[in-house]
């Protein structure tokens, strides 16, 4: 039987820096390998996510990160989906944790401050984009109040296997 792992502090949740970037970018590379969470194959450099980091804003497309013990746990970003001016009140929710830190609730801990922080930024609805074979990102979404929105059957490939991609939202504020 495992042993529990010893209770820590919560980790304290701000917005990112410029400074947080290089940790930003090891946590997101940390998740490659395993072929779950993103659709990159290779690693990223600070250099390939400047811009990306730049399109962040405080008050209305937030770049979160969560913080323990000095170190960055994890991540989350609220980006603008799809470019157009009609959704600028729908954005995609992505979240990465760092490897030592998995299954401590820090995933849960900042996909609960998006839903809560969200509506302040003028966002009303949320989604989240996750392979089929993700279940650990699917059961988190959906514990957090996300619905199953729609599939786009094998539309990607990793290793020679084709995947599934869920699309799950979920809606912030009605007008």
């Amino acid at each position: 039987m495992d042993s529990p792992r010893p209770a820590g502090v919560a980790p304290v949740i701000r917005h990112a820096t410029g400074a947080d970037l290089p940790a930003i970018v090891a946590i997101y590379n940390a998740s490659i390998p395993g072929r779950l969470a993103t659709a990159d194959t290779e690693p990223v450099s600070v250099d390939d996510r400047r811009e990306w980091f730049a399109a962040f804003e405080p008050d209305r497309r937030p770049l979160w990160v969560a913080e323990s013990g000095g170190a960055i746990a994890g991540w989350l970003g609220l980006r603008s989906f799809y470019g157009r001016p009609a959704y600028h009140r729908t954005v995609e929710a992505a979240v990465y944790v760092e490897p030592a830190f998995q299954r401590r609730g820090i995933a849960r801990r900042l996909l609960a401050h998006a839903v809560d922080a969200a509506p302040r930024a003028g966002i009303a609805t949320l989604l989240a984009f996750v392979f089929g074979h993700n279940d650990a990102s699917l059961s988190l979404f959906r514990e957090a109040g996300f619905a199953d929105w729609g599939r786009l059957p094998r539309v990607a490939e990793l290793d020679g296997v084709e995947r599934d991609l869920v699309i799950l939202g979920r809606r912030l504020v009605t007008r």
